[in-house]
């Protein structure tokens, strides 16, 4: 008998023009978003309302942001862990560098960023984020509202959705040089409630499946990582699974890749309605930048599930 090929992630289409609440496509969609969360805790989002020319200049105004000096760079700065440059520093993968965006579908903090980096500013620069993230954000809203509908609890969809707040995360991934270690990013969970990564054509993600089996995925412009965070499998009372994920260099080309994470402000607590016997409660009421502040202390980064660790009952 010959051995079994390795599982692969669910591509689900949220491209199709009749995919409005309540239409039998919308129904069918979700059943396929709520298995994929479930049991991978991501899909693959075939995306087509991202443009092929946006998906192009974001890459390429990409390596003009990495390209900069290491100490221009490094002026990306915030109060919050993993939101500002992270890079050429103890404990951190030597292959990775990353900059990031707080509350970047918003015209002022998109200026912001670009006049630190640039003087003057980058006009160019701030057009292509502030669309992408946009347009982004509008893959991942729907995500959600599948996931409120799904669970019955949509009532409570519109303050979740004002309580959302986004970073735009911009990385690279240099291919590694003569003995030197292939590892990108290290296995770890979002902190996030939902990711949406994106990348370049330089494949390197890898995530884990249930049955410990890391899983590979082959990159295009219209494909999207739709991926559940540790705030989400919280939410959701452990319903929704959080995945292992990391990123593993085998081409000597860098590897340019995007994330919008969106963080909820304020307190996340389980709807009443995901409890019950089958399912008690699991995780007391916590606070999304509260965990992930807590991941990057030494206790938390010890940990082999942070929510459950944070807040678990």
């Amino acid at each position: 008998m010959g051995s079994l090929s390795p599982p692969e992630l669910p591509v689900i289409d949220i491209s199709k023009e009749n995919l409005k609440p309540g239409t039998s496509s919308w129904l069918s969609t979700c059943k396929d978003v709520m298995y994929a969360l479930e049991e991978y805790g991501c899909f693959v989002a075939v995306y087509d309302k991202v443009p092929l020319t946006l998906h192009n200049d974001l890459f390429s105004t990409l390596k003009d942001l990495f390209d900069l000096p290491l100490e221009t760079k490094r002026k990306n700065v915030s109060d919050l862990p993993y939101y500002g440059y992270v890079g050429n520093q103890p404990f951190i993968p030597s292959l990775y560098e990353g900059m990031g965006i707080d509350n970047a579908i918003t015209l002022e903090e998109t200026e912001d960023f670009a006049d630190t980096m640039w003087p003057g500013g980058n006009d160019h620069f701030c057009k292509t984020v502030l669309s992408y993230s946009t347009l982004v954000s509008e893959l991942e809203q729907m995500v959600v509202r599948m996931v409120f509908e799904s669970y019955g609890v949509y009532q409570h969809h519109d303050s979740h959705k004002d309580s959302t707040t986004y970073l735009f995360r911009m990385m690279k991934y240099r291919g590694p040089e003569k003995n030197e270690a292939n590892v990108g990013g290290d296995a770890h969970t979002d902190k996030s409630f939902i990711t949406v990564l994106h990348q370049n054509h330089v494949s390197g993600l890898q995530v884990k499946s249930k049955d410990g089996q890391w899983m590979g995925f082959k990159p295009s412009p219209s494909s999207f990582i739709v991926m559940a965070g540790d705030a989400l499998l919280g939410w959701s009372n452990d319903r929704i699974n959080a995945p292992f994920h990391r990123v593993v260099m085998s081409e000597s080309e860098p590897r340019y890749s995007v994330g919008l994470f969106s963080f909820i402000k304020g307190i996340i607590k389980v709807p009443e309605k995901l409890i019950d016997e089958k399912n008690p409660l699991r995780f007391k009421p916590f606070e999304n930048f509260g965990l992930l502040r807590y991941f990057f202390t030494e206790e938390g980064r010890g940990k082999e599930s942070t929510i459950k660790a944070y807040c678990g009952v």
